[in-house]
């Protein structure tokens, strides 16, 4: 089963204490929460040039790519990969986030505001593949290099 209630608890099952994270974000749901990475997820986060690009090529291939954070003012991508990721990713400014760091999360539910989901985990825990990720991020940069990928290879004022 999935959904919004599903979510909470996959993503609060990682904090230290799991029930107060999941009542804090029923009492607010507009709250972030300061979570560990490396237990169920890490992440690699992107420049918004390359990672907004690099999300539109997964969703090209995935009927739905794993969790996607969009925060910074935009300015920064995070895909949710599997644990394990951040500490063999290698890529010029790609920031990763593993175990021993913690990251902004905000509930499930929002997809508005300063930390936000560009893809709200569902709850099954489905998280993006690295390989994939990679593929993609190259397909996306490449699109950007020949003009493919900015607003003016599509014909559109910036």
């Amino acid at each position: 089963m999935t959904g919004p209630k599903t979510a909470v608890a996959w993503l609060a099952s990682v904090a230290p204490d799991p029930e107060a994270c999941r009542r804090e974000w029923e009492r607010n749901p507009f709250g972030p929460a300061l979570l560990p990475a490396g237990r169920a997820w890490d992440v690699l986060i992107l420049p918004a040039r390359l990672g907004r690009p690099t999300l539109d090529v997964l969703t090209r291939v995935l009927d739905r790519p794993g969790p996607v954070l969009a925060g910074f003012g935009d300015a920064r991508t995070g895909f949710l990969v599997p644990p394990g990721t951040a500490a063999h990713w290698l890529g010029t400014g790609i920031r990763t986030v593993g175990l021993g760091a913690w990251i902004v999360v905000p509930h499930p539910g929002r997809t508005a505001g300063a930390v936000r989901w560009l893809v709200p985990p569902d709850g099954s825990g489905t998280l993006t593949d690295p390989a994939l990720l990679e593929l993609a991020l190259h397909e996306a940069a490449a699109e950007l290099a020949t003009g493919e990928g900015t607003a003016e290879g599509a014909g559109q004022e910036e």
